[in-house]
């Protein structure tokens, strides 16, 4: 962004704010709120505080871009803000990781890790914090972009029985979730504000923004806008329809070209994030042997290097993903709020409550050989070579440490997989029935208005529908509908959507709310249209039902791929890995001890001396089991959560609800997959390295 502009904008930016708020209702202000959100406080905060310390500036191409993706999410900051922010926080760890090599010089206590540790970080830190806005515009694109199906929907529904574009637009805005949602209410407001004098060039100008994003989003507008200027009313609804069809036909067109080419990027991603890694982790007990690299180094790379890595090329491969079904599940807060949480009597218990003990608790199992070993330092069984394993300080290297190692990654993976269950367990059981029943929903509008263009009044024809349907879910949502409006002596409205005994409530779909929406306000201008237009509703979601069914036909092979990596594939390979470890790792150590046993200058067989190999295998170099399972186990909780968090990208675009349900179970089937190919590996592997080594050194005697 030009300079001149951005100080203009930044010198009047409070004056403003001011007039605004001064200036506008309540109502306007509550928009703003939720327009602009509150999760980003602290890191707008951050921006605005670094930038009157180190005022950093874009250059003038990146600068554009991160402008646009600000205005995009509404945050409240400045591309020099943000540059400055990540300049600050970046420069501060590379600091700290200076300081640090300069103190271990002057101390003559030098850990080469720590300030390469820091230096990284703050280089990383940097990269992260500059590309944030920019990543958080993708993900509110692509939000918006899984609502534009059902957002197009619901226009041409209202439109096809009243043909006004405002209100039309108005029950879309009010049907479809958030980013979506917002876009098309401040649509309204920038009429309300004066910067546009009608909704048609209002709407016209903010699809000039989708234009380069979701073209078939904007012709499918310009559509519905020309249905205003036909005579025919025959003309003006073959136009709405061809509307629907032109967004419809678009998204299988786009899914079609993602879905061939995301094959090879998945593989490369696999290969290079997951299967190349892992099968290396087999070399590194020996290169530990050879050349001491010690744990920690792997960790880092394996822990924090690589896990970012997967996750900024699984992230580039959803933000080409194009529009989707969108998520038409929806809760109130208050309802939201009552199946997230446990509840114990009256009270309302977050999860976390019982996930973090439940974390702690298995992770202080896990460090047991550590501070067992700091308490009894000298005590014999504890360093008996099938307990801790120490020798001579250093371990821990028996086969109970390694097991108990396994508690570690089972921590992470129990706990954040409890929570995840818990959280979104009744939530998901709602939902399943609410897809149930809008899978069903189609045949049941069908019929629905068969029965009212036969004669019978909506309220009878409600009754009628529900004894069809029986022993289905439409059959229960009709059967709660027929039972309001009959036994409670509700009208139509209040049956459907009554606040504390609606038939919606039991089924939180907008799809189905909108519907009954639609039946309301048709059924005023008499039965005939209230029929035509709920069977039209019917063949339009017969029609998205078949392009949903259709693109997760495209998505099959590659998400079943995914799914077996995370569940079967991953956890196998780096079970097989850390037995293997393991087995390398028992024979160096003990290798070492056996031979340098031998005495100086005693020779063996060829006339070696044997003692001269233990330089080969000291023991202070070789990398324990207890941490080589410990990197291993928790990068595979790493790529767990990244490979479920793409697998349900690419399946549901944003799905958050879904993707915590996935992880929860994921977390806990991966885990045990790793945890029982590792017990089972370990244990033949370690039996038959101890075998040799007693043949050995009964030999050796």
């Amino acid at each position: 962004m030009r300079k001149d502009v951005e100080d203009i904008l930044e010198k009047y930016k409070n004056k403003l704010e001011e007039r605004f708020d001064e200036g506008f209702s309540g109502e306007y202000k509550k928009f703003k709120e939720e327009q602009i959100g509150k999760e980003l406080s602290f890191y707008e905060k951050g921006c605005n505080f670094s930038k009157n310390i180190l005022n950093i500036r874009p250059k003038e191409r990146d600068g554009e871009k991160l402008w646009e993706s600000i205005q995009v999410i509404g945050m409240k900051t400045t591309p020099n803000g943000v540059m400055s922010f990540a300049f600050f926080l970046g420069f501060a760890l590379i600091l700290i990781g200076i300081l640090i090599f300069v103190f271990g010089l002057l101390l003559k206590e030098f850990y080469f890790f720590f300030p390469f540790f820091f230096i990284a970080l703050g280089i990383l830190a940097i990269k992260l914090l500059v590309d944030h806005p920019n990543n958080l515009a993708v993900k509110w694109r692509i939000a918006a972009e899984n609502q534009m199906v059902l957002c197009i929907l619901y226009v041409v529904m209202y439109m096809r029985h009243t043909s006004n574009l405002e209100h039309a637009v108005k029950f879309a805005a009010q049907h479809i979730q958030d980013p979506l949602s917002t876009d098309l209410k401040k649509v309204f407001w920038n009429i309300e504000t004066g910067k546009y004098s009608t909704v048609q060039e209002s709407l016209d100008a903010y699809l000039e923004d989708w234009r380069k994003y979701n073209i078939d989003f904007v012709n499918s507008f310009h559509l519905i806008e020309s249905s205003l200027f036909e005579t025919k009313e025959e003309r003006r609804l073959e136009i709405l329809e061809r509307a629907l069809t032109t967004m419809l036909d678009g998204t299988y067109e786009k899914m079609l070209h993602y879905a061939q080419d995301l094959k090879n990027p998945i593989t490369t991603l696999y290969m290079l994030g997951i299967i190349l890694p892992v099968l290396g982790l087999i070399m590194l007990p020996l290169i530990g042997g050879f050349i001491g690299v010690k744990w920690y180094w792997i960790a880092f790379f394996y822990n924090l290097l690589l896990p970012v890595f997967v996750y900024l090329m699984g992230n580039k491969l959803l933000i080409k993903r194009p529009a989707g079904e969108g998520e038409s599940f929806s809760l109130e807060e208050n309802i939201f709020d009552e199946y997230k949480y446990l509840k114990f009597g009256n009270s309302l218990v977050n999860p976390a409550v019982i996930a973090a003990p439940l974390f702690l608790l298995i992770l202080i199992i896990g460090f047991s050989p550590i501070w067992l070993h700091s308490i009894f330092p000298n005590d014999a069984f504890l360093n008996s070579d099938w307990m801790f394993g120490y020798k001579n300080d250093i371990g821990p290297f028996g086969f109970t440490a390694l097991l108990l190692s396994l508690a570690i990654p089972l921590s992470f993976a129990a706990g954040f997989g409890t929570y995840y269950k818990l959280k979104s367990r009744k939530l998901m059981k709602i939902k399943e029935e609410t897809k149930e029943l809008e899978r069903e929903f189609s045949g049941s509008l069908f019929q629905l208005g068969n029965r009212i263009e036969d004669g019978l009044p909506v309220e009878l024809a409600f009754s009628k529908t529900a004894e069809n349907m029986q022993g289905t879910m439409s059959g229960r949502f009709f059967s709660y509908v027929s039972n309001n409006l009959r036994s409670l002596g509700m009208g139509l409205k209040e049956a459907i959507f009554n606040s504390k005994r609606g038939a919606i409530l039991s089924f939180p779909s907008k799809v189905i709310s909108s519907s009954m929406e639609v039946l309301i306000e048709s059924a005023r201008k008499g039965p005939k249209i209230a029929s035509h237009a709920l069977m039209s509703i019917s063949n339009y979601m017969t029609a998205i039902h078949k392009v949903n069914e259709r693109l997760k036909d495209l998505l099959a092979d590659i998400i079943s791929s995914m799914r077996s990596q995370i569940n079967f594939l991953t956890p196998l390979i780096a079970g097989i890995v850390v037995g293997i470890g393991a087995l390398v790792t028992n024979i160096i150590s003990n290798l070492g001890v056996l031979l340098g046993g031998s005495g100086a200058g005693s020779t063996e067989g060829f006339n070696i001396d044997v003692s001269i190999l233990n330089q080969i295998f000291p023991i202070d170099k070789v990398i324990p089991p207890f941490y080589f399972q410990l990197i291993v186990g928790l990068y595979l909780v790493q790529i767990t959560y990244i490979l479920t968090r793409l697998a349900n990208g690419v399946e549901n675009g944003v799905d958050k609800l879904n993707e915590e349900h996935t992880l929860g179970r994921n977390l806990y089937r991966s885990m045990i997959s790793y945890i029982l190919v590792t017990l089972i590996t370990s244990a033949i592997l370690t039996v038959m390295a101890r075998g040799v080594l007693n043949v050995s050194t009964g030999g050796g005697g």
